[in-house]
């Protein structure tokens, strides 16, 4: 893989980067729809691919490996032939998930006992075995294994936490080294910096993280249920640390807002459910400000469903028509939704890269903030 930071913002710590794989280039910044268990809930490939064409998705190592199962998907080549995607991939190691997990779950030096939320059925995953099981998958960015810690959470908590994920990344780096990728193209470890809303325990943690000298470097813990205010003060002290010349993603982030700030931050690569979750709640987000389709107010509203045109839907259905199919709990519905948000959040980033690469991000992003912070 190479890397390239193309463009530097004059006003902030905003860029305009280029990431090289096999599978694609991923231009910065870039937003990844979130694909949990190989599919980005509620929109087929061919859609996905020619209405919003994302330069990556996320896929989930917990959720892939509990089903099919990291053997089927295998079998089948690799993630991306098993789901005919030939953009580039991206999985999380499955540490969110045993935060999550928190009443079903045990951790201890060697690694984390679970309960499967299908089955009840109990697993072990150690650093090595999340290596192994996303390198079998064959994302072409696979994530350490990490804790990740709530909010809030106690100082010694959160600095014994984060020197065990610190030794759990020394784990997952010398199994990623032992092999080759599985299925003939490259991958690269991303670790992960932690250290709840601690500036200190950050600043130990973006240090340790950077001598690793891995190909790009992620910022974990955060979007947790902290300020926003918390979440994009760690994230500039973790920024300042981290190399200028890696690929930066902070994981689980966010709202439209949240992405604008935390590019300004330095930030390259971001994930979320939240435009896909609140589709199916029939929120939909513009650059306009955020609109409840379900409200009574939309009822004979026949115009389109949004005219700056992020992708078909946004013309060809009126917001009155989508009212109505969730009213009457259409899945359709909830399918034009998902395109229109995860269209709009793919505009935004690329946008912003086009503001970066003008000059004008920091108005730009402001005149931004204040219009999506609107309900319409």
């Amino acid at each position: 893989m190479k890397f390239k930071l193309e463009h530097k913002d004059s006003e902030s710590k905003a860029r305009a980067c280029a990431i090289e794989t096999d599978h694609g280039v991923i231009q910065t910044p870039i937003f990844m729809p979130v694909g949990t268990a190989a599919t980005v809930k509620g929109v087929d490939q061919l859609i996905l691919k020619k209405e919003i064409n994302p330069d990556i998705i996320l896929a989930n190592n917990y959720h892939l490996y509990l089903r099919p199962g990291p053997e089927i998907i295998s079998k089948a080549g690799g993630i991306h032939k098993f789901m005919n995607w030939d953009s580039p991939i991206l999985t999380d190691s499955g540490g969110y998930q045993v935060y999550s997990l928190s009443a079903n779950r045990k951790i201890k030096e060697e690694g984390v006992k679970f309960k499967s939320h299908i089955d009840g059925s109990y697993h072990f995953f150690t650093p090595e075995r999340a290596i192994n099981i996303q390198k079998s998958i064959g994302a072409d960015i696979i994530m350490a294994f990490d804790e990740c810690t709530p909010y809030p959470c106690e100082y010694n908590y959160a600095k014994k936490s984060m020197h065990m994920t610190h030794r759990w990344l020394i784990r997952c780096i010398n199994e990623f080294n032992k092999s080759d990728p599985v299925h003939g193209y490259s991958q690269t470890l991303f670790p992960i910096v932690q250290g709840s809303v601690y500036k200190d325990l950050r600043l130990q943690s973006a240090e340790f993280i950077s001598e690793t000298n891995a190909f790009g470097n992620a910022i974990g813990g955060l979007s947790v249920g902290e300020p926003a205010e918390e979440m994009y003060a760690m994230t500039e002290v973790v920024c300042n640390v981290l190399p200028e010349e890696k690929p930066r993603y902070l994981m689980g982030v966010g709202t439209p807002i949240n992405l604008l700030e935390n590019i300004a931050l330095g930030v390259d690569m971001f994930d979320c459910v939240m435009p896909t979750r609140n589709a199916r709640n029939g929120m939909l987000f513009t650059a306009h400000g955020r609109i409840n389709i379900k409200n009574k107010k939309w009822e004979n509203d026949f115009s389109p469903l949004d005219s700056d045109n992020y992708s078909y839907v946004d013309t060809y259905y009126s917001k009155a028509y989508l009212r109505h199919l969730f009213t009457v709990k259409e899945s359709l519905g909830r399918q034009i939704a998902t395109i229109h948000n995860l269209a709009f959040y793919l505009w935004l980033v690329r946008e912003a890269r086009n503001q970066i690469l003008k000059g004008t991000f920091i108005a730009w992003k402001k005149l931004m903030v204040r219009q999506m912070d609107n309900k319409l």
